[in-house]
């Protein structure tokens, strides 16, 4: 990003920062992209985001991630898109939804499986919570998109928006994020009963 881009990146997370704040870690993470618009703009501690902030927001949302590295396929391709809470549910204890169906079902599997040691870390992620992920990872790498994208989807990219979630070891913590957690009980117990593959290369 330039200098300009990268000095507004920085107030861009502060505002969603406090959007999170305001309404909650699990409702951040489903919380529409115009909801979010909305909520900034009713509360004067947050301030509704700016023209070239909401400009600059539709830049990264609607660039073709190949650009700078990241080859992926786009799963959502509106900004504005919702999702229908009929489709989803809350997992007690975790903070975080899945898709009912498919996605719950496997969840339920796992715990099953593998035991109570496994952990729901991560579920759906609406356009709202992949925006804050993906440009807090940029904001770390001084605006450098291509290497925020090595580990992290841009907005649009990410496969937490139709059903994928992440799981890791109880008590793990930060461990979970990190290949850490391909050492833990859990990571060794997922790959002895064949749910661990690749979808990346392992560098």
């Amino acid at each position: 990003l330039t200098t300009e881009q990268f000095i507004m990146l920085e107030s861009i997370i502060n505002r969603f920062k406090k959007v999170r704040a305001t309404i909650g870690h699990g409702h951040f993470c489903i919380i529409s992209f115009d909801d979010a618009l909305h909520t900034a703009r009713i509360y004067s501690r947050i301030g509704a985001f700016t023209k070239e902030e909401l400009d600059f927001l539709e830049y990264i949302f609607h660039q073709d991630a190949q650009t700078y590295g990241f080859r992926g396929d786009k799963q959502i391709t509106k900004l504005t898109g919702t999702l229908n809470r009929r489709d989803i549910l809350k997992v007690p204890y975790t903070g975080n939804y899945l898709f009912k169906g498919e996605s719950l079902q496997k969840y339920k599997e796992l715990k099953k499986r593998i035991g109570d040691q496994l952990v729901l870390t991560s579920g759906i992620r609406g356009m709202t919570k992949q925006f804050y992920l993906f440009l807090n990872k940029a904001y770390r790498y001084q605006g450098n998109l291509s290497l925020a994208s090595r580990s992290l989807a841009p907005p649009g990219y990410s496969y937490h928006a139709t059903g994928d979630f992440d799981v890791g070891q109880k008590g793990f913590g930060g461990g979970n994020f990190s290949v850490q957690f391909t050492s833990t009980p859990v990571f060794h117990s997922l790959t002895s009963k064949g749910y661990v593959e690749y979808r990346y290369t392992k560098d």
